[in-house]
This record gives structure tokens, C-alpha cells and sequence, in this order.
């Protein structure tokens, strides 16, 4: 059901909500949409059994619409969101007067699947490096993109996000503008440092001849999107022959690598950018189970 196709109260509340994440919390365009289009989704549930306010929401409805959606096979990751977006949409119309009491005060999540992720080996890491042709332009770009991945820990929105003064090559130091509009400044590996200033030097000014501006271009000399640096790690781990590899496999194989050479746990989370201990503990696991099956590949009565 289109949002034009909704009753007005409802029409009201989403409106509201638009409102809210775009310009009041300045969200990323991709996070707005997501939010919206979730909340979208229940509306359009409660509508569909003429619920036509969301005063007249129960938090029956809500454990209704979570548990029809895990029947329809979403993955949990995905209800967990969903949940999660009904919660603030419905804290949000509470705090403007538009609900009478908050039905989803109290709504659940079903679990999450603690599933550990990838993690490459220093071999492997080595290889992803060293793929891009750095005969060529683009090679140039795509071998920088993932030295800095690597040797920052940045998430691969911070890295097309970056411009060239938030990079110091002389100290080897960036600049991260990470998630909640928080700033961090990370070092860089002298490796990384040297792909960045052949790109800087040699690649970049063919396609962006201003010296200011973003680090990593396109094609057309325009701002690198997310996509494009997915892309590039793509065509690398390809070359490498490493498996499916991501910009976040990096980031994680940055901090399990860390770890693993004997860097403290409240350090790691200063350079990942985490808000809490608890998301950094997550390569404690990783780490563990690296051991693990380093120990059962290799010990003769494992």
C-alpha cells in the first residue's frame, strides 16, 4: 500500500517522522530511507485491518505484524530492524501528542543470530592489496582505497567521505567522520601511505585537477560512492582469489589483526569508533575462534 493510499492520520504520523529523521536528525539518506520505508510497511499492515489511526494501535497489532513477517521468512536481522523502526515511530508520535499511549513501549526482537564475521588472513589480506593494477589509473585509486581500509579500520562511508585535508601523509594521520556525526583521527600505516600519495600524485589530478575536495573519485571525477568502493574490494578479491571479501571484512580483519598483535581492547575501540566496550568484545570472539582453528589445524592431538 502507497503512502498516498493510507488514512490521513497515518499519512500525518509518517510525515511527521520524515521530518524527523531528515532534518531534525540529519540521518544518511540511505538510513532515512530505510527508516521510513519500515515504518511504511507496519502502517500499511495496521491499515490493512482498518486500524486507521495509530492511536488505535495495540501492542497486540505490533507482535502480530513482527511475527507475520518472520512467517513471511525475513531474517531476523531484518525484523530486528523493522522492530526497532516501530519503536521509535511510535516514541516519536507520543512525544508530539499524536498516540495517547506508546503501544510499542514494550515490543520485543527476536534474537540475533550470533554468527561471527569473516575474518581474512594476513596472507590473504597481502593478496587483496596487491591486486589492482597500479599501471593504471583506476589501479592506482582501487590499491589506495584498500590500503586505507585496512590500515584504518575505516568504514567504507568514512572512507569516500574523506577529503584531502582530513588526510596528513607527512604524519601519517586521517581524519574520520564517522556515524552521529563524530570526528576521529586515526594513524596510517607508512604502506598505506604510499598508495595514497602515488593516487594523490599520479591518478588523482587526471581526474580532479583541484587539489581540494575528495581523496578517491571516479571515473568522472566525481566523489567515489559507497557502491563504486564495494565494487573496487569486489574486483580485488577476485583477482586475489580470496573469496567473497567486503570493505567491512577489512575493517573487521583490521581489528581482529590488532587484537591478535596484542593491542588492548579500549584502544581498538578508539580506533574502530565504537560508542560502547560491548561492540569491540564482538573480535574478542573472533580472536578466539581464529585460535581455536589455528590450534585444531595444526596441533597433532588436537
Amino acid at each position: 500500500m502507497a503512502s498516498e493510499d493510507l488514512p490521513a492520520p497515518w499519512r500525518e504520523a509518517l510525515e511527521t517522522l520524515t521530518v524527523h529523521v531528515r532534518h531534525e536528525r540529519g540521518l544518511a539518506a540511505h538510513t532515512v530511507r530505510a527508516y521510513l520505508r519500515d515504518a511504511r510497511q507496519v502502517a500499511a499492515f495496521c491499515a490493512g485491518f482498518r486500524i486507521d489511526s495509530p492511536d488505535e494501535v495495540t501492542p497486540l497489532v505490533l507482535r502480530r505484524w513482527l511475527a507475520s513477517l518472520e512467517e513471511r521468512g525475513y531474517a531476523r536481522t531484518s525484523v530486528r530492524r523493522k522492530a526497532s523502526a516501530t519503536r521509535g515511530l511510535f516514541a516519536l508520535l507520543a512525544r508530539r501528542g499524536l498516540v495517547t499511549t506508546d503501544p510499542a513501549a514494550q515490543l520485543g526482537s527476536p534474537r540475533a543470530d550470533r554468527r561471527l564475521p569473516r575474518v581474512l588472513k594476513p596472507a590473504q589480506v597481502a593478496a587483496l592489496l596487491t591486486a589492482p593494477d597500479a599501471a593504471t589509473m583506476l589501479g592506482l585509486r582501487d590499491r589506495a582505497l584498500l590500503e586505507l581500509l585496512y590500515a584504518s579500520g575505516a568504514r567504507v562511508s568514512e572512507a569516500v567521505g574523506l577529503d584531502t585535508d582530513a588526510i596528513d601523509l607527512d604524519a601519517g594521520l586521517a581524519r574520520l567522520h564517522g556515524k552521529r556525526d563524530r570526528t576521529r583521527v586515526v594513524p596510517v600505516g607508512l604502506p598505506a601511505v604510499g598508495a595514497l600519495r602515488h593516487w594523490l600524485h599520479e591518478g588523482r589530478p587526471r581526474l580532479h585537477p583541484d587539489p581540494h575536495g575528495p581523496v578517491f573519485t571516479n571515473r568522472r571525477g566525481r566523489r567515489m560512492s559507497a557502491r563504486d568502493a564495494w565494487g573496487a574490494v569486489d574486483r580485488a578479491a577476485r583477482v586475489a582469489g580470496v573469496g567473497k571479501v567486503t570493505p567491512h571484512t577489512l575493517r573487521h580483519s583490521y581489528a581482529t589483526h590488532l587484537l591478535e598483535g596484542g593491542a588492548d581492547l579500549r584502544s581498538v575501540q578508539e580506533l574502530l569508533g565504537h560508542t560502547t566496550l560491548a561492540t569491540t568484545q564482538l573480535y574478542t570472539h573472533i580472536t578466539r575462534a581464529h585460535l581455536r582453528r589455528a590450534y585444531e589445524e595444526s596441533h597433532p592431538r588436537a
